[in-house]
């Protein structure tokens, strides 16, 4: 289960052009949560989404959009006095993107704690959350709500902030709802970019630290792989090459796979092995989609997923 922003995303169909100067767009469904439940339905994981979107056409269409994926979306919740959340992706030539999101207020904003299924919550074997329904309330309280309730009936929380700070008011505050989203975590992910925001210049002594409170800490580092640290062990796992088209949905793909692992075996934190296996597996689906535009649209199925494990290699 998910919980969170679903909104949809205008990716340009010029690389290298800002935003204001593209003349063209498609209209892709997104929102961190969102990507995640796809990708985990796409591995074969029962999945459920929980969020709210503006009761328009948009809304409508991201209903379908996940259904058609087979998550289940009857926690979704639909708003008339806000529009759904639209977010303007530019592309460098690089891949790399930048956003434009119209939020003010979008309907993800105004999810309310009485909205929240919190015994479709109870049910679940995880629940995975980021940190943009932290930024305001009420979404905030029905964020809060959903993970105490998940803690309280023994279901994995995870946590993957998905930082995007001209969302938040300031740093200070972004800092502050991440640092209570960790507390509240079993299982972290943190792009190196976030690890830098959230420990200054001490990025791996304060990973250690983190990782003593959890029962795993993922730290992801694009074409250097991934860093997993669960107790006293550590792991390094590298990377697949791959072309780069689109980083949109990297790192959703990636926490997809990864709460596939967890949905399929819950104590994986304290199986090293299988644990490293479960990251190839998360890096070679975050290769997968970044070699293609889009976040959803390049999510893999399982079938793909098989095909490029049997035929690509690790990153030196």
């Amino acid at each position: 289960m998910t919980l969170g922003e679903l909104l949809v995303d205008f990716i340009a169909h010029e690389a290298g052009v800002p935003a204001g100067e593209a003349t063209s767009w498609s209209a892709l469904p997104g929102g961190a949560p969102a990507n995640v439940a796809v990708g985990a339905a796409r591995l074969g994981v029962p999945t459920s989404f929980l969020g709210k979107v503006g009761d328009d056409p948009f809304g409508r269409m991201l209903e379908r959009a996940l259904a058609a994926e087979g998550v289940e979306t009857s926690g979704l919740r639909f708003e008339k006095g806000a529009r759904t959340a639209l977010a303007f992706v530019s592309l460098g030539d690089d891949g790399e993107r930048s956003f434009h999101f119209y939020r003010h207020p979008s309907a993800d904003m105004l999810y309310r704690p009485d909205e929240v299924d919190l015994e479709a919550v109870r049910q679940a074997r995880v629940l995975h959350f980021g940190s943009i329904s932290l930024i305001a309330e009420p979404s905030r309280s029905a964020t809060l709500a959903a993970v105490e309730a998940a803690r309280e009936a023994g279901v994995t929380v995870t946590f993957d902030p998905n930082l995007r700070l001209d969302l938040w008011p300031g740093a200070d505050e972004a800092l502050s709802g991440i640092f209570a989203a960790m507390g509240q975590a079993h299982v972290v992910k943190l792009s190196e970019e976030e690890l830098e925001f959230v420990a200054g210049g001490v990025g791996e002594t304060y990973a250690r630290e983190l990782a003593r409170e959890l029962d795993l800490l993922v730290i992801t580092r694009a074409a250097k792989g991934a860093l997993l640290i669960a107790g006293d062990t550590t792991q390094e796992v590298p990377a697949f090459e791959t072309n780069v088209v689109d980083t949109t949905g990297a790192g959703d793909s990636f926490m997809a796979a990864l709460v596939a692992g967890i949905v399929a075996n819950p104590g994986i934190a304290e199986q090293p092995e299988a644990l490293r296996e479960v990251a190839l597996r998360a890096n070679a689906c975050a290769a997968i989609t970044v070699s293609s535009r889009g976040a959803i649209p390049a999510l893999p199925h399982a079938e793909r997923l098989v095909e490029f494990l049997a035929r690509e290699h690790v990153t030196k």
